[in-house]
C-alpha cells in the first residue's frame, strides 16, 4: 500500500486534478490564475520569467505578457485561436520545454481550452512585475499556508461511540462515506496494541493478567497512564523524532563513514525530553538555538558545558549536527562537501518542522510550491553564521571537552608522569640494545668494526652508500630495534615498564565531549544566492528571513550579548509563537501517524502541492490548536488519541475494507507490522534477556565473517583482517535505540525490516514485504539464539511440561491463550522435531578429539546434544516468524 500512496502523491498534483476536471467538462471556464499558471510554472517559467533575462525575451508569468509579437509576426497567445498561438505550436511540436518533463496531453488540453475561451484571467493583473516568480492570492489560499483556527467540534446524532472530540470529527467524515466505527477491539488486542505503541515492547504476562482481571471502568485509562509514565515511553517515542532528525552515529557522505562519537548525548537528550514531557515549544527552540539560549559561542563552549543546564542546551543543538558530514574525511571537493552539509541540514529542518520540500528551491524556484530560490537562501542565512562554509569547522572542531579545570590539571600531571616512565623505558631499551651490539660487533672482522660502529651511529638517511652496504653485509649485528629478536626476557622488562605508563594513563579522568552547533563570536558571513545552486557562482546578498509564503510579520533578529547573531533563536521563537501556519500542523500529523499507522496527511514531510490533501482538515487544525493551547505538551495529546474510539476499534471492518481500502477515513484500526526496533526488542524481551539499561554510548556493531552486520566488537589480526566479532555479553541485548546507527553498515536484523537509512532523515518509514525477511527469520543467528533463549526460559519456568510451555509461549508472544488445536499441533511438532534432531545427532556424531600431547590441556568437550531443547527452540522460532507475532491488530 505504501507504494500506491507514494504514486498517488507524485501524480496527484493540482495540474493533475485540473486536467481531470478539464477533460470531464468542456464548458467550464478555464482561468489563467487557477488553471493555466500551475502548468506554466511546472514547465515553462523557470526559463521564461523567473530569470533576470527571460529566454527569447518571452515572459509567461502574466497573461498580458503573452500578447507580445515575436520575430516573424507570430504571437505567444492569440485569444480564441490555439492553432495560431506559438505557445501551443511549440508544445505540440515538442520544441518546448527543452529540458525536464514534457507537457502532458491533459495539460496541453487545458492550455488549448483556455485560449479557445479567450485566454481569460480571473482578475486584473499588476502594472509592473519584478523579475522572479509570483506568489499569488491562490498560493496564499492553499490550506497549509492559512493560519490555524480551532474549528467547532461536530455535533452528531446517534453517536454513542463518541468518546472525545477526535471521534466526532472522524465519525462526521465517515458518515459522508456511509461508514461507521468498527466494534471496540478485545482487551487482549487493545493491551498489545497500546503497549507496543507507547513503549515499543510487548505486554508481559503479568501485565496481561492484571488488565484482564481489572473490571473497573477506567482499567484501560490506568494502563495508558502507566505506559506514559514509563521510561520505555521516551525510548519508543524518542525514536520517532530521531527518524525526523536524521539521527546517526556516523558522519556519512564520505566513503569512510567515520564515527560520530558524541551523537549519543543528543539521543539521550531526546529520550529524556520525551519522558519529562518537555513542551515542544521549548524542545524546538533548544534544538535550533540551544547555544544561543546558553549564551555560548565557539570560543567559550567548553566553559559553558561545565554547567549542567547550559550543557544540556548545547547538546540539544545536536539536532543541527545530524546531517551527513564528510568534511572531516577525505572528499574530492571540500567546498562542495561543506555546502552539501548545509543543504542537507536545511532539508532536515524544513521537512521535520515545516513539512515542506524547501530543498527543491536550492537551484531554482520551486516548481510546484510558492518557495522562491531567494526564500531558500534567506532561510539559509538564518543558519549561515553557524555553518560558515568559507571558514569551515570540521566535525572534530565542533566537539567541546567536558573536562573541568581540576580534571584537566590532573590529567596533565598524570601525562607528565607517564612521559617520564616512557622515557625511562626508551632509555632501558636503548641500553639493552647497545649491550647486545657490543657483543655482536666482536663477531665482525676487526678491520670492519669501527666503520660499522660509525655507520650504526648515524640515522639511516644520513648514511653513505658504503655504510649502507656494510650494514646490509652484517644485519644481525645492528641491534638498533626489535629487542625481542635478541633477548625476549629483556624485551619483556621494557614492555613491563611501558605498561606502567599505560596503567597510569588509565587513571586519568575520562574526558567526555559534547557535539554542538555554535557560532564564532561576532562573525556573521554574508549569504549569497548561488546561481543554479553552484557555490562558485554567487549572486546577490540576501538577509535572513522566513519563507515569504508563511511569513507573519518582520523577521528582526537581534545580536546577543554572547556575540552570537541571534538569528536561530529569533527563528525558533517565530516557529513556536503559535502564529506559524505549519509547525503545529506538521507535528500533530506526525503524532497521529505514529499512533494510527497513517497520517491525516500521509506525506508528513510534504504539506506542499505535491503532498496529499487532508480529508480531515478540521481534525488536523483542532488537534494543532489543542496541542498549542495545552502548552505544546505531547503526553496529553497521546492520551487523547489512544483513548478515542477511533484508536480503540477493531482492525476488522468489512464495510470499511471494501469502501476505503487505504483506511483514509479511519473506520477500522490499521493493521501494522512491528517496526524493526520493536521487533528486535520484543524478541529479546520475550526471551527474558533484554537489558533495560538506559542511556550511554552506543553499543558497537561490526561486520562478521559471513558479511552480516551484528552487535559486537570486531577483532582483527596483525594484518588487519577480521578474526571474529567478540560478544559484548549483556550489552548485546540492549534496546535497539542504544545500538550504534552506522549509515553504511546498518544492523542486518534492523535493516532487513526497514530501519531507515538517514540520507539525510526519514519522514515516514517504508513497510516492505520481501523474501530476505523470511530468510532472516529462518537462518539469522540472532533469531536462532533468541529462540534458544526463549526455549531455555520456558523450560526453566515450566520444566517437563510441554503443554504448559506452549501455553506460556502463546501468552508471552501473542498475548492470548492457545486453542486446544493449537496446543495439539505444537505437541506434535515438538515430538516430530525432537526425533528429527535426535536422528541428526546420531547420524552426525562429532569425531572425538585426539588425546592431548603431554603437558598440554585437553580440548574442550562440547556439551551433549539436547534434542528436546532444540525442538522447543525450533517451535519458538516458528512462533517468532508468524504473522500473529509480527503484526499488531
Amino acid at each position: 500500500m505504501m507504494v500506491t500512496r507514494n504514486l498517488i502523491a507524485v501524480v496527484a498534483t493540482p495540474v493533475f486534478f485540473l486536467a481531470i476536471a478539464a477533460s470531464e467538462s468542456g464548458t467550464a471556464d478555464v482561468l489563467f490564475e487557477r488553471d493555466v499558471r500551475p502548468v506554466l510554472k511546472a514547465h515553462c517559467t523557470h526559463c521564461h520569467g523567473e530569470e533576470e533575462k527571460p529566454k527569447g525575451d518571452v515572459d509567461l508569468r502574466l497573461r498580458r505578457f503573452m500578447d507580445k509579437e515575436l520575430d516573424g509576426g507570430a504571437h505567444v497567445v492569440v485569444p480564441g485561436k490555439p492553432d495560431a498561438s506559438e505557445l501551443i505550436k511549440q508544445i505540440r511540436d515538442g520544441e518546448m520545454p527543452k529540458k525536464g518533463k514534457k507537457v502532458s496531453a491533459a495539460e496541453l488540453a487545458i492550455l488549448e481550452r483556455w485560449i479557445t475561451q479567450g485566454a481569460k484571467t480571473a482578475k486584473s493583473e499588476p502594472a509592473t512585475l519584478a523579475p522572479g516568480p509570483i506568489i499569488t492570492d491562490e498560493d496564499r489560499d492553499y490550506w497549509a499556508f492559512k493560519s490555524i483556527t480551532k474549528p467547532t467540534v461536530p455535533t452528531l446524532e446517534n453517536a454513542a461511540h463518541i468518546r472525545n472530540p477526535i471521534d466526532a470529527f472522524v465519525l462526521a467524515k465517515m458518515r459522508g462515506k456511509q461508514l461507521d466505527f468498527a466494534p471496540d477491539a478485545g482487551k487482549r488486542t487493545l493491551l498489545r496494541r497500546v503497549t507496543v505503541d507507547l513503549s515499543g515492547l510487548l505486554p508481559t504476562v503479568e501485565e496481561l493478567y492484571a488488565f484482564l482481571t481489572d473490571n473497573s471502568p477506567d482499567a484501560y485509562e490506568k494502563v495508558v497512564d502507566r505506559l506514559l509514565a514509563s521510561s520505555a515511553y521516551g525510548e519508543r517515542w524518542g525514536r520517532h523524532w530521531l527518524d525526523a532528525a536524521g539521527y546517526a552515529d556516523s558522519n556519512g557522505f564520505a566513503e569512510a563513514d567515520s564515527p560520530r562519537a558524541d551523537a549519543w548525548r543528543y539521543r539521550d537528550y531526546v529520550i529524556r525530553s520525551f519522558n519529562s514531557d518537555k513542551p515542544w515549544s521549548d524542545f524546538i527552540v533548544e534544538q535550533l538555538a540551544g547555544d544561543e539560549l546558553a549564551g555560548a559561542t565557539h570560543a567559550d563552549a567548553s566553559t559553558a558545558v561545565q554547567d549542567a543546564k547550559r550543557r544540556d542546551l548545547l547538546i540539544a543543538t545536536g539536532f543541527l549536527r545530524m546531517a551527513p558530514d564528510g568534511t572531516g574525511d577525505e572528499v574530492p571537493d571540500a567546498k562542495l562537501a561543506r555546502n552539501q552539509v548545509i543543504a542537507e541540514e536545511l532539508k532536515v529542518v524544513s521537512s521535520s518542522l515545516l513539512g515542506l520540500t524547501v530543498g527543491c528551491a536550492q537551484c531554482h524556484d520551486h516548481r510546484y510550491d510558492p518557495i522562491t530560490q531567494a526564500d531558500y537562501y534567506r532561510l539559509r542565512a538564518v543558519f549561515e553564521p553557524a555553518y560558515d562554509w568559507q571558514q569551515w569547522r570540521t566535525p572534530a572542531q565542533r566537539r567541546y571537552s567536558m573536562y573541568t579545570a581540576d580534571e584537566r590539571a590532573k590529567a596533565a600531571e598524570i601525562e607528565k608522569q607517564a612521559v617520564v616512565i616512557e622515557a625511562e623505558a626508551t632509555a632501558m631499551n636503548k641500553k639493552f640494545l647497545d649491550e647486545i651490539f657490543e657483543k655482536q660487533i666482536v663477531k665482525l672482522p676487526e678491520a670492519e668494526r669501527e666503520p660499522y660502529r660509525a655507520a650504526r651511529a648515524k640515522v639511516e638517511k644520513d648514511r653513505t652508500p658504503e655504510q649502507k652496504a656494510l650494514i646490509k653485509k652484517y644485519p644481525s649485528a645492528l641491534a638498533s630495534y626489535a629487542l625481542d629478536l635478541y633477548d625476549k626476557a629483556l624485551d619483556n622488562k621494557v614492555k613491563d615498564k611501558r605498561g606502567e605508563a599505560t596503567k597510569l594513563r588509565a587513571t586519568k579522568p575520562i574526558e567526555g565531549h559534547v557535539m554542538a552547533l555554535t557560532e564564532v563570536k561576532g562573525r556573521a558571513p554574508e549569504t549569497k544566492l548561488f546561481s543554479r545552486g553552484d557555490h562558485d557562482q554567487p549572486k546577490q546578498t540576501l538577509a535572513p528571513g522566513e519563507l515569504n509564503i508563511v511569513a507573519r510579520g518582520d523577521f528582526t533578529p537581534e545580536k546577543l550579548a554572547s556575540g552570537s547573531s541571534g538569528r536561530r533563536l529569533a527563528y525558533a521563537r517565530l516557529l513556536t509563537s503559535g502564529q506559524h501556519p505549519l509547525v503545529a500542523r506538521v507535528l500533530v500529523n506526525r503524532f497521529w501517524l505514529n499512533h494510527f499507522g497513517r497520517g491525516l496527511i500521509n506525506t508528513p514531510g510534504d504539506f506542499g502541492v505535491l503532498g496529499e490533501r487532508p480529508i480531515q482538515p478540521e481534525l488536523l487544525d483542532w488537534l494543532a490548536s489543542e496541542f498549542m493551547a495545552n502548552g505544546w505538551k505531547l503526553k496529553p495529546l497521546n492520551r487523547l488519541m489512544v483513548l478515542s474510539t477511533a484508536y480503540r476499534q477493531s482492525s476488522r471492518n468489512d464495510a470499511s475494507l471494501k469502501a476505503d481500502p487505504d483506511d483514509m477515513y479511519y473506520a477500522r484500526y490499521k493493521l501494522q507490522r512491528l517496526e524493526a526496533e520493536a521487533l528486535r526488542d520484543a524478541m529479546l524481551a520475550a526471551a527474558g534477556v533484554l537489558n533495560r539499561t538506559e542511556f550511554g554510548a552506543p553499543i558497537p556493531v561490526a561486520r562478521d565473517l559471513s558479511g552480516r552486520i551484528v552487535v559486537g566488537k570486531g577483532e582483527v589480526d596483525a594484518n588487519g583482517d577480521l578474526v571474529k566479532v567478540a560478544s559484548l555479553g549483556a550489552e548485546t541485548a540492549r534496546r535497539s535505540i542504544y545500538v550504534q546507527v552506522r549509515r553504511k553498515t546498518p544492523l542486518t536484523v534492523l535493516d532487513t525490516f526497514d530501519e531507515p537509512n538517514m540520507l539525510p532523515n526519514c519522514d515516514a518509514r517504508n513497510c516492505t514485504t520481501i523474501a530476505p525477511q523470511s530468510l532472516l527469520m529462518m537462518n539469522d543467528t540472532f533469531v536462532l539464539d533468541t529462540s534458544h533463549a526463549l526455549a531455555a526460559r520456558l523450560r526453566k519456568e515450566l520444566p517437563g511440561d510441554a503443554r504448559a510451555q506452549i501455553t506460556k509461549a502463546w501468552l508471552i508472544l501473542f498475548g492470548q491463550m492457545p486453542r486446544d488445536a493449537d496446543i495439539q499441533s505444537g505437541l506434535v511438532y515438538l515430538a516430530e522435531q525432537t526425533e528429527a534432531v535426535r536422528a541428526h545427532f546420531e547420524t552426525n556424531k562429532p569425531t572425538p578429539p585426539p588425546a592431548p600431547k603431554a603437558g598440554t590441556a585437553p580440548a574442550p568437550v562440547p556439551p551433549p546434544p539436547d534434542p528436546q531443547l532444540d525442538a522447543l527452540a525450533s517451535l519458538c522460532q516458528v512462533y517468532f516468524s508468524s504473522n500473529r507475532f509480527l503484526y499488531i491488530e
